[in-house]
């Protein structure tokens, strides 16, 4: 019997990542599951794996700290030396405030989330996926990364950071088969856009509705099989046509 490849979604354990673990479970893949403090919700997105058929591994450190990152995936991917086909960098937060009002904790918050986990992270896999000259890179940024949002500046800039760093390593890494491309969402049916105002976002957005954790999920599993081969270094948004 083959053994399984396996897929690591950071943030994996509710709303768009959850979506992205069901996804890759189905998909063929071991999915390695990473929360930071939410343990119901990690189980349940378990369970609703193992209910379909799928295998996954729950994985509890906090992507932002450089240390538990190192604790946690170094073990995995250097001792074990298991191999890891798809990195999903899905882990994120929002701290929105007016600049003139935002704080330096709402700041380092949502940059260390979003923004440095993508690298701590990306370091740590990338160099496993050179060794085994295969790799699937895919990270979550937002249409707030592309266009920029009213009280986003902090979110905004974690996002554009993604996607610009991206590209670089698109670069770095295609002559090992390796691809890294960006998933940029909308406005999705999540915890995260629950405080929105949807009568005053949905005459800004084409196709008139919010979007659905599994057609970003959907997105995401294309960019992790082999048809997606010749692709990387893009961005790939699923916003209703919010932004072209």
């Amino acid at each position: 019997m083959e053994e399984k490849k396996n897929a690591l979604i950071t943030g994996g354990s509710k709303g768009i990542g959850r979506a992205i673990s069901i996804e890759l479970a189905m998909s063929g893949y071991h999915v390695m599951v990473n929360y930071h403090s939410d343990d119901d919700a990690a189980n349940t997105t378990k369970e609703m794996i193992e209910e379909k058929g799928g295998s996954a591994t729950l994985l509890k450190f906090n992507v932002a700290n450089h240390d538990e990152v190192q604790q946690h995936l170094l073990p995995i991917f250097e001792e074990q030396k298991q191999g890891i086909e798809v990195l999903v960098n899905n882990a994120g937060i929002i701290r929105d405030n007016s600049i003139v009002w935002m704080s330096k904790d709402n700041w380092d918050d949502v940059i260390r989330t979003n923004l440095d986990a993508f690298f701590y992270v990306s370091k740590i896999v990338s160099k496993r996926m050179v060794k085994q000259k295969y790799g699937r890179i895919i990270s979550i940024a937002s249409t707030s990364g592309q266009a920029g949002m009213r009280g986003q500046v902090n979110y905004s800039a974690s996002k554009g950071g993604i996607i610009a760093a991206t590209k670089s390593l698109a670069i770095e890494l295609a002559s090992r088969k390796i691809t890294a491309n960006v998933v940029a969402p909308g406005f999705i049916d999540t915890e995260m856009v629950q405080h929105v105002d949807q009568e005053k976002v949905l005459p800004h957005i084409p196709m008139k509705r919010i979007g659905t954790p599994e057609e970003v999920a959907a997105v995401v599993g294309f960019l992790a099989s082999a048809k997606s081969s010749y692709i990387t270094g893009q961005v790939i948004a699923v916003n209703g046509g919010m932004y072209m």
